[in-house]
């Protein structure tokens, strides 16, 4: 079952943006690490982007920095994703994920995963 629940997705022109919102089916902690993972159909899950809710530490893969920002409300429990100047390659299902080892995390096996909110980027 989905312990996370996405929102956000969409179809959008390249060049445009979408902002992706994640939120715990119960409730996390100040030590999880949470973030964004994607998979395209015939390619393997990669890790988009994270955070350590417990301090400053974000993380980006190449092909999205400077693009995608990762940010959290701890208050409202929400993790974002906001993505400009989209491209057709960003085109995946994204997943909202965590876990309370790094190792784990952004070695791409989460314990907690969402469902998946859809993003299509055409050129």
């Amino acid at each position: 079952q989905a312990q996370l629940v996405e929102s956000g997705g969409g179809s959008v022109q390249a060049g445009e943006s979408l902002t992706l919102s994640c939120v715990p089916s119960t409730y996390t902690y100040s030590n999880l690490y949470m973030g964004w993972f994607r998979q395209a159909p015939g390619k393997e899950r990669e890790g988009v982007a994270g955070c350590y809710l417990g301090g400053s530490t974000t993380l980006y893969a190449d092909s999205v920095k400077g693009r995608f920002t990762i940010s959290r409300d701890n208050a409202k429990n929400t993790v974002y994703l906001q993505m400009n100047s989209l491209k057709p390659e960003d085109s995946a299902m994204y997943y909202c994920a965590a876990d309370w080892l790094y190792e784990s995390f952004w070695g791409g096996r989460p314990d907690y995963w969402g469902q998946g909110t859809q993003v299509t980027v055409s050129s």
